[in-house]
């Protein structure tokens, strides 16, 4: 790959659980005399889209425009969530408020510049009927806009198996590639996307297989292709990189970039949004994959849910070394 595309050029449409990351950052000088855990004295506080609105933020940074479709919790957080959508100005008009469900949060405790805990509020549940017909109709009105469209699934009820399939049914009529980040152990919701990005142990769980080597993760992705049907399956592996997988072509690997790893957090979200990006712009599945995983190398140095910006990506790829074997 020579150069970037012009992302400025691309549209995406993510669906997905969206969530706000909050982070309580401080210094630790003791111990409590209550129990033997840090004390962490908060010196500074700082909120981010998580979830779904991560791959979001990851596709603005990078200069793309993206539409959103979503379901939040009707309080503060709620309007949070969608304040920091509109700062962004992407389209949340496909952001739905119900008032009986919270918005999921995470708040994640930094001390001494590493996470100390983290604390979830959520209340996980399928997504209630009534709300069905309105992203159907933002669907409709959506996919033929985009020039992909990217499934952020963080097993928190917002993409049933229904409206998966209602999302895949949509893209093909409109010849929309559909990326989907899954979550649980059944994959067979996500038939007919054109990508899947699972990590490992995702990947395992979905295949029933241990992965112990190579050998058996090739074993759990060819199983996890024959069942759930995606024309592409990548799997991200931590420090060992990534495989991608296809039907009728030999696994593509390709090694990790990352120099030091600081947080995981989020790293899948920039591998979704760099593969849709990739795809999106005309590059093969191949360069997409080298993209992504360069991206994904930059953000776990840095702390919480990061995005990549186009000067960081310009800079590594142009030493980037991936090796097919």
């Amino acid at each position: 790959m020579k150069q970037l595309p012009d992302f400025s050029k691309i549209s995406l449409l993510v669906i997905g659980d969206l969530m706000v990351d909050e982070y309580l950052w401080g210094e630790v000088d003791r111990i409590s005399p209550e129990a033997p855990v840090p004390v962490v004295n908060i010196q500074k506080e700082s909120y981010v889209l998580g979830g779904a609105g991560n791959v979001v933020n990851n596709l603005v940074e990078l200069g793309a425009g993206a539409s959103v479709i979503g379901i939040t919790g009707s309080g503060q957080w709620g309007r949070l969530l969608i304040k920091h959508l509109n700062r962004l100005e992407v389209d949340a008009s496909g952001v739905i408020q119900d008032e009986h469900r919270p918005t999921i949060r995470k708040t994640r405790i930094i001390g001494a510049n590493q996470q100390m805990l983290r604390i979830d509020k959520e209340a996980v549940a399928p997504l209630h009927q009534k709300f069905l017909r309105p992203i159907y109709s933002q669907l409709e009105k959506k996919v033929p806009e985009a020039d992909a469209v990217i499934v952020s699934d963080y097993g928190k009820g917002m993409i049933t198996d229904d409206l998966m399939e209602t999302i895949t049914a949509i893209s093909h009529r409109h010849q929309k590639p559909v990326i989907a980040d899954p979550k649980g152990m059944v994959f067979t919701k996500y038939t007919g996307v054109t990508l899947l990005t699972p990590n490992k142990k995702e990947a395992g769980l979905a295949a029933g297989i241990e992965i112990k080597d190579e050998q058996t993760l090739i074993k759990a992705g060819k199983r996890v292709i024959d069942e759930a049907g995606p024309e592409a399956l990548l799997i991200t592996c931590g420090k060992e990189g990534m495989v991608l997988l296809r039907p009728d072509k030999p696994p593509y690997w390709i090694k990790a970039r990352a120099k030091q790893v600081f947080d995981v957090s989020g790293a899948g979200d920039t591998v979704v949004a760099l593969m849709g990006l990739g795809i999106a712009s005309g590059l093969t599945l191949n360069e997409s994959a080298v993209l992504a995983n360069t991206a994904a190398g930059i953000v776990v140095g840095k702390i919480g849910a990061a995005t990549v910006s186009l000067e960081e990506l310009e800079e590594s790829l142009k030493d980037t070394q991936h090796a097919s074997y």
